[in-house]
């Protein structure tokens, strides 16, 4: 027998003796402690029995998620044959009362799930998960479209230079994520433009999720006085990429040398109280803060780590590296689960898609740190895609095999698929395929239907 079978087989025959140990689906007990259901029952609203209570709602709602087909039809269509299976009479396959109770939904139960799940799979993570004992938090922004409805373009509206009926409404989404579990922590939703709905303002908002410990990782653009201020208050330290402007003025020549191109300075507080600080908050503010700046080949950071012996200049730069995660994790939320282009007609729908598929995306991230506990491997080296695709096959088969439910071959069949390490890629932002079919939409939908009508195509 080939020695790579012989090491697959062993490593499988611990998942199974490992699923039997934990009673399969009760990794972290996430979904299922006590803690999780009162807060569930606390936040359900009061509501009679119909045909779809707000826990099989939600579950319809996240099955969307995951579903190629994100249509209502499709939801109701699969909930109809799944009671036909277990027995019971079919419902009706109109989708107007899935809807009602969708909007029946509070969107506050949807993101406390969230938020605990996330947070219960950080705080059970083990310590081969964290950097030097520490937890790690990574934060993005990024922008998702919606249909152009008129409620949806007045509280979202698209960008200034956009044609009316043209483009589309734009949200901002700010995640803070877990660098070990990849689970979402927490997210700040708010417009694309104007007051409240730039990445700072959206980040100043989910701070309270930080704890004293944290190490914060985020782009130049977070690496502003007052956040290291707010996060050296909180006891959370901070590594960011140096902001452009500031690079000329770096002099490695002042200071307090560390080594080569590594040294601490003191950096003033800003002269002008912000506008979104009160007078009497800026007053609290220090007149002076120490931060560390370091440099690796181009790549200039400012941090908080100020220990050289502790934290080594080399074991920084690594660190930061790792940024690069919440870019793949956004884009496994966007465009493996296909939130990047949302459905929902109404903002207060758009909301609560958002949050369900911040939910879906958590429940994935349970599965694959499931599966790598099992197998003895961090969750970063197994693939999202293959897990999405095995849970979406599995959910047709197990629920009515018990055994096979109970076995541990999900948990063997996602940590199968590993992610390949490929440090140092450069790819070029192009495509190579050929022009899209249609040319693009320049003048607004009914301006274009009527040329068409007079003049035809």
């Amino acid at each position: 027998m080939h020695p790579n079978h012989i090491v697959q087989v062993q490593q499988q025959s611990q998942i199974r003796q490992h699923v039997r140990r934990s009673h399969s689906h009760t990794f972290f007990n996430a979904l299922t402690d006590p803690d999780l259901l009162e807060q569930v029952d606390s936040l359900l609203p009061a509501h009679r029995e119909r045909m779809f209570p707000p826990i099989q709602t939600l579950s319809m709602f996240m099955s969307q998620a995951l579903s190629a087909d994100r249509s209502c039809q499709q939801a109701v269509n699969a909930a109809s044959v799944a009671r036909v299976q277990d027995g019971l009479a079919p419902c009706s396959t109109h989708t107007g009362g899935y809807c009602l109770a969708r909007q029946r939904l509070p969107v506050s139960l949807v993101q406390s799930l969230v938020q605990h799940t996330g947070t219960q799979l950080s705080a059970n993570a083990p310590v081969s998960w964290l950097w030097q004992g520490r937890p790690v938090r990574l934060v993005d922004g990024t922008t998702l479209t919606m249909p152009d409805t008129a409620s949806n373009r007045e509280a979202f509206p698209p960008t200034s230079n956009q044609k009316a009926g043209v483009g589309f409404p734009l949200c901002r989404l700010v995640s803070m994520i877990c660098l070990g579990s990849g689970a979402v922590l927490n997210a700040a939703i708010g417009p694309f433009r104007g007051k409240g709905g730039d990445e700072q303002s959206l980040l100043r908002s989910i701070l309270g999720s930080l704890t004293s410990g944290d190490v914060l990782i985020a782009d130049a653009y977070y690496s502003t006085y007052l956040l290291l201020c707010e996060l050296h208050t909180r006891g959370v330290d901070g590594v960011f990429e140096q902001y452009g402007a500031r690079k000329r003025s770096t002099d490695f020549r002042k200071g307090q040398r560390l080594g080569p191109r590594d040294h601490l300075i003191v950096i003033p507080k800003p002269q002008r109280c912000p506008p979104w600080m009160s007078e009497e908050e800026f007053a609290k503010v220090p007149e002076s803060l120490s931060v560390r700046e370091l440099q690796v080949n181009r790549k200039i950071l400012v941090t908080t780590l100020l220990c050289a012996k502790r934290y080594p200049k080399a074991q920084v730069m690594t660190l930061y590296k790792s940024r690069w995660h919440i870019e793949l994790d956004l884009r496994n939320i966007k465009t493996t689960l296909g939130m990047e282009k949302l459905s929902c007609l109404s903002p207060a729908m758009i909301l609560k898609e958002v949050w369900v598929y911040l939910l879906a995306y958590n429940v994935i991230r349970l599965l694959m740190a499931q599966a790598a506990i099992s197998a003895k491997r961090h969750p970063r080296e197994i693939s999202f895609k293959h897990t999405v695709q095995l849970w979406i096959a599995w959910g047709h088969y197990a629920p009515y095999d018990t055994d096979l439910a109970t076995s541990g071959v999900l948990q063997i069949l996602i940590s199968q698929r590993r992610v390949g390490d490929r440090p140092g890629r450069v790819e070029p932002r192009a495509c190579k395929g050929g022009r899209p079919k249609y040319p693009p939409l320049t003048e607004s939908r009914e301006t274009a239907r009527a040329r068409i009508r007079q003049y035809a195509h």
